[in-house]
């Protein structure tokens, strides 16, 4: 049996941490970690953690105990895997420089190319790179299923002029010796059901392709829903069985935000209440640099003890601390009046938060907690400063 952790942060936790602040919740990834633990269980797929998502090594220890490894946008994310997580690292990019792709060789079990002329520029690299390391490295192609549900075409890989994937036509009488497996990616925060239309879309395209004897392996992608509560696990794990089935295929899954869904909590402080038409709340964060999925997708983060701003007698718009304008994160309605001072609390901030944070304007960083009630601990993983802000730009020590 599961055991089922509370998506809300609590408060005598909230009132110990620093604003502004991420709060990752040590339970529930465990929680989530078993829900994809029982679907590698029933199925024989290998599910990796996507980096691109959430890369926090303080918590690397819980999630490589049910996981099979890591998938990679580079050499960075790559060397991090390999040190940190210590499991399979599959390394994918639109494209790789010499240099690059030799670093990748160096901490990948799996490399993806994008495209044959980049399969072709590195295929001597490569097999110099296995003669002198000893090292089995598979290699893989992503390909373009020309089908996806994506409503927002900033996160859609399969729009028109995409520059992600080789598509059925191209392929069709290439030369892909020394090619194992195949990858797509055509998911953004969908169930089974979209995947089973994507599977269905990619067999008609690239059956002949899976059908190949030399292809021993393929890659699901990410954007797999899985351990959201209304998610279709058996129709998964009957599409994932079909596919081995069928095909003779090891399956790969890299789900990010599945792995650590309602595992993370983003607080901030009200610094001052301002009157300009409507009642502004300038906060201690930043939609630019703390949240910038706020604005990029964009989409209204849900925020603990707030109701809907159009029904709510106390409404403020959340504007954040950088001089950018458009820093806000949201209008929310409140049933009691904001007061300067207070904390707000918003879910699900473990995933493409942190990995994409900024340091534009020189608004300070957010400091890192983890805790578990299980356990009873919290923990202070780090703080940032100045140091980190003239590091990065100066390349100098203070």
């Amino acid at each position: 049996m599961i055991e089922s952790y509370s998506e809300e942060c609590p408060e005598n936790i909230c009132r110990q941490v620093a604003t502004p602040s991420y709060l990752i919740a040590e339970d529930i990834i465990e929680n989530n970690c078993r829900v994809l633990q029982d679907v590698q269980q029933r199925t024989g797929a290998r599910i990796l953690l996507a980096l691109k998502a959430f890369a926090l090594p303080a918590v690397f220890n819980i999630i490589s105990k049910y996981l099979c490894g890591v998938c990679a946008s580079g050499p960075i994310e790559a060397r991090l895997g390999r040190e940190e997580f210590g499991r399979e690292v599959h390394t994918y990019a639109p494209a790789y420089s010499g240099e690059q792709l030799q670093r990748v060789l160096e901490y990948s079990d799996h490399v993806l190319f994008n495209s044959l002329s980049q399969l072709e520029t590195h295929r001597a690299a490569v097999e110099s790179y296995r003669k002198k390391s000893g090292r089995d490295i598979l290699l893989g192609l992503r390909v373009n299923p020309e089908y996806s549900e994506i409503a927002t075409d900033l996160y859609n890989p399969c729009i028109p002029g995409s520059r992600f994937g080789i598509k059925a036509d191209t392929l069709k009488g290439a030369n892909i010796s020394g090619i194992t497996g195949i990858h797509f990616h055509a998911l953004c925060e969908q169930g089974a059901d979209v995947l089973e239309r994507i599977v269905a879309n990619f067999e008609e395209k690239f059956g002949w392709l899976l059908a190949d004897e030399r292809i021993s392996w393929i890659n699901l992608g990410g954007g797999h829903h899985i351990t959201r509560a209304d998610y279709d696990l058996e129709l998964l794990c009957s599409l994932i069985s079909r596919l081995k089935e069928r095909y003779k295929v090891e399956v790969y899954l890299e789900p990010g935000e599945a792995v650590v869904l309602n595992a993370g909590f983003y607080l901030t402080s009200v610094l001052d209440i301002i009157e300009n038409g409507i009642k502004v709340a300038v906060v201690d964060g930043s939609a630019e640099t703390h949240l910038p999925d706020v604005l990029a997708m964009p989409y209204h983060p849900e925020l603990l003890g707030s109701c809907e701003a159009a029904a709510a007698e106390n409404t403020y718009r959340l504007g954040g601390i950088s001089c950018l304008a458009g820093d806000i994160i949201g209008d929310y309605g409140f049933a009691q009046k904001l007061e300067i001072g207070e904390r707000l609390c918003f879910t699900d901030m473990a995933l493409y938060s942190f990995v994409k944070n900024n340091t534009f304007n020189g608004v300070e960083l957010p400091s890192l907690y983890r805790y578990s009630l299980k356990r009873g601990t919290l923990e202070l993983i780090r703080t940032f400063d100045y140091d980190d802000y003239r590091r990065r730009l100066t390349g100098k020590d203070c």
